[in-house]
C-alpha cells in the first residue's frame, strides 16, 4: 500500500489493550486503575451470564472496586435502551472514580459507551439528540465516563471504536453517537470469553471484521496504520474464521479471530468504510438483518463495485493473502480475491441474497435512501440513488 509522503493523520485507541486467553481474571487490577465504582452491562445469554458476571464481580471486589451491575442487553441497541439506562445511572449519582465495565459483542459495548455518554451530559434526556443527522444535532460537553470493554465475540470491534450505533424502528434509523473521548481507555480481549458463541454467531462477527479490514483499507478516508492493521488482521481472519465456526473450541482459530476484530476496530475508527457498511444499518432498521450478516452479504458486491477504483489496492490484498504466483495480473487478483471472499461466505454458511434475509422489492428504495451514512461516504466510487438501486435489485 503506498503513501503519500505528504500525508497528515490522527490515530486513536484505547489507551491499553490487554489482550490473551485467560486474561479476563485480570478486569479486577486493570479496573482498579480506572475507579472504584463500576456499573456492569452484560451482553451474554442468560445461561451464561450468572457464571461469567459472577467471576468478574468477585475479581473486582478483590481490588476494592464496587461492581454495580446496570443493565444486561440482547439486542442491537436502540434510543429506549439507552435512554432507560442513562436514567437508572443518572439515579445513582455518577461521579469521579465510577466506569462503565461492559461484557458482550458490539451491543452490549456501544450500549454501555452511549451510557457512558449520556450520564453526564443533562442537556435532553434522550440520547437521539445526539445522534448524528437526527435530533437536535446536540454535542457532548461534558467528559464521558471511563469504558472497560470485554469483548465475547469476535466482530465488530467495538472495543476499540469511539462511536456507539444506536438503532429506531419508528422512524427507522441507524445513526451514530460519535465522539473521540467515547474511546474505551481499556480494551479486555480474552479470546477465551468467544469459544460459546455460537457457529452462526461467530460467522457474521468475524465476517464484519473481514469487511471492515477490506473497507477500511481501501476507503477514501484511508490512513497508513490502518492499512498496516489492515493487512495483518486479514491474514489472520482469511484462514481462521472456517475453523472458528467448524470448531469453536480451537484456541488457535479464536485467537487469531478476537486480534482481527480488534485490529478491526481501530482500522474503521481511523480510516472510515464503504459501501458494505453504507448499506448494512438500512438492511437493519428496515428489515432487521444482524449487523455483521448485512455486511457480510454486501462484501462481494462491494468488491465488485470498486474493483477498478482500487485495483492496484486489492490486487496486492491478493497477493499478500494468497500468494503472488496465482496474482501475477491486477485484474485476475481482483477476480481471485472476490472469488476467494465469495467462497469463504458458502463455507461458512451467511446469506448471499438479499431474498434470503427477508428483503422485499418495495423496500429497496427506503434501504437506498438510508444508506447515505458517514460509511457510504467513505467508498471509493461514488454511487447514485439509481445505481444503488440496481445493485441491490440485482442482489434480491
Amino acid at each position: 500500500m503506498s503513501v503519500d509522503p505528504s500525508i497528515q493523520y490522527d490515530f486513536l485507541a484505547p489507551r491499553q489493550i490487554a489482550f490473551g486467553w485467560g486474561r479476563r481474571r485480570e478486569v479486577g487490577s486493570l479496573g482498579r486503575t480506572l475507579g472504584t465504582r463500576a456499573f456492569l452491562i452484560c451482553g451474554l445469554p442468560i445461561d451464561l451470564a450468572e457464571t461469567v458476571m459472577g467471576e468478574i464481580s468477585d475479581l473486582l471486589q478483590a481490588e476494592d472496586v464496587d461492581p454495580s451491575p446496570l443493565a444486561t442487553i440482547d439486542h442491537e441497541p436502540e434510543i429506549s435502551d439507552v435512554d432507560h439506562t442513562a436514567a437508572l445511572i443518572r439515579e445513582r449519582d455518577p461521579c469521579e472514580g465510577d466506569f462503565l465495565l461492559a461484557v458482550g459483542g458490539g451491543a452490549a459495548i456501544d450500549l454501555a459507551k452511549a451510557v457512558a455518554a449520556m450520564a453526564l451530559n443533562k442537556e435532553s434526556p434522550t440520547v437521539k439528540d445526539y445522534l448524528e443527522g437526527v435530533g437536535r444535532g446536540l454535542t457532548l460537553t461534558e467528559a464521558p465516563l471511563p469504558i472497560l470493554a470485554m469483548p465475547t465475540t469476535a466482530g465488530t470491534g467495538a472495543e476499540a471504536t469511539k462511536n456507539a450505533v444506536i438503532s429506531s424502528y419508528d422512524p427507522p434509523f441507524k445513526k451514530s453517537l460519535r465522539d473521540n473521548r467515547m474511546m474505551p481507555q481499556i480494551a479486555l480481549v480474552d479470546p477465551e470469553l468467544c469459544v460459546t458463541a455460537p457457529p452462526n454467531v461467530t460467522a457474521a462477527g468475524g465476517m464484519d471484521a473481514i469487511t471492515q479490514l477490506i473497507e477500511s483499507c481501501i476507503s477514501r478516508k484511508s490512513q497508513p496504520i490502518p492499512q498496516a492493521f489492515a493487512l495483518q488482521g486479514l491474514r489472520l481472519a482469511v484462514p481462521a474464521i472456517v475453523h472458528a465456526v467448524e470448531d469453536g473450541t480451537s484456541r488457535r482459530a479464536r485467537e487469531a479471530m478476537s486480534h482481527a476484530a480488534l485490529l478491526s476496530g481501530m482500522a474503521l475508527a481511523n480510516s472510515g468504510l464503504g459501501l458494505a457498511h453504507g448499506v448494512a444499518p438500512a438492511l437493519g432498521t428496515h428489515c432487521r438483518v444482524p449487523h455483521g450478516v448485512a455486511c457480510a452479504l454486501m462484501l462481494p458486491t462491494a468488491l465488485r463495485v470498486n474493483a477498478k477504483a482500487r485495483e492496484a489496492e486489492l490486487a496486492g490484498l491478493a497477493a499478500y493473502l494468497f500468494g503472488s504466483e496465482e496474482t501475477s495480473c491486477q485484474t485476475s487478483a481482483v477476480g481471485l480475491l472476490i472469488e476467494r471472499i465469495e467462497a469463504l461466505c458458502d463455507r461458512v454458511g451467511v446469506p448471499r441474497r438479499l431474498s434470503q434475509v427477508g428483503v422485499k422489492p418495495e423496500q429497496i428504495p427506503a434501504i437506498v435512501k438510508d444508506s447515505r451514512g458517514s460509511s457510504m461516504s467513505g467508498n471509493p466510487v461514488e454511487l447514485s440513488d439509481d445505481e444503488l438501486t440496481r445493485l441491490l435489485e440485482e442482489l434480491l
